[in-house]
């Protein structure tokens, strides 16, 4: 068996959640740094994922999981005794996975009109407003259904983190590139993202997005190249 790799993209992709969730979990794994859009759009790439998106997540078996939600409940099966994750069937597995699809889609989905305008050059002025100004509505309704969703506890789901926070910390960070609301406006929101940022798991993932050497709580077992990678796939 060899050490399950997750595959990240950079910049600032939704990925980050996953690295965070790894940490969190504390388990032995490897990762592949894929830059984004060059190299997450090549036919090499295409081989782990062929959607060409990030992440994804190569198992110790050399299974490929793919999508982020899928990924997330997929380590949440490693994690029930840490309590970042519940065993299905539970309603608190429940109150999880209905906690993560809300972000992978809603939440998620809010800031897609706005990535557009950034990575699309070929918009008229006209385009870019109309994308701009959906987006914004958008993201300013998913914050505002968010911080309703949460309760008086001081995580996404009460009293205790779940794999549910590790993936709205990437998320929540994107309205750094797209300033259409601010934060404070929604206190449990911005509580809850200020202390996410504080958690040395997150500090770890940011680190390693800027290409440092942090040193994480020693699960983390290195990077490994796509090439490398792709021998597995093709034995």
């Amino acid at each position: 068996m060899e050490l399950p790799t997750l595959f990240y993209g950079i910049p600032s992709g939704c990925s980050f959640g996953s690295i965070v969730a790894l940490e969190w979990l504390g388990r032995p794994y490897r990762l592949c740094r894929i830059a984004m859009p060059e190299d997450v759009t090549s036919p090499a790439y295409r081989r782990i994922n062929p959607v060409g998106e990030t992440p994804a997540l190569m198992t110790g078996s050399g299974a490929l999981v793919r999508e982020s939600m899928a990924i997330l409940n997929h380590l949440g099966t490693r994690g029930v005794d840490t309590g970042l994750a519940f065993a299905q069937g539970t309603p608190e597995f429940d109150r999880l996975n209905q906690m993560i699809a809300y972000l992978n889609t809603t939440f998620f989905g809010a800031f897609a009109p706005l990535w557009d305008v950034l990575d699309h050059d070929g918009l008229s002025d006209v385009e870019k407003k109309v994308l701009k100004d959906f987006g914004a509505r958008n993201v300013v309704s998913a914050h505002a259904q968010l911080d309703g969703l949460m309760g008086d506890g001081p995580w996404l789901l009460g009293e205790h983190r779940t794999l549910a926070d590790a993936y709205f910390a990437g998320i929540a960070r994107w309205t750094r590139y797209h300033q259409v609301l601010d934060r404070r406006d929604y206190p449990k929101l911005q509580a809850l993202f200020e202390r996410l940022e504080a958690d040395p798991g997150v500090q770890f993932a940011h680190a390693i997005e800027k290409g440092e050497s942090p040193r994480g709580n020693g699960a983390f077992q290195g990077h490994v190249r796509l090439d490398e990678v792709l021998q597995r796939v093709a034995a």
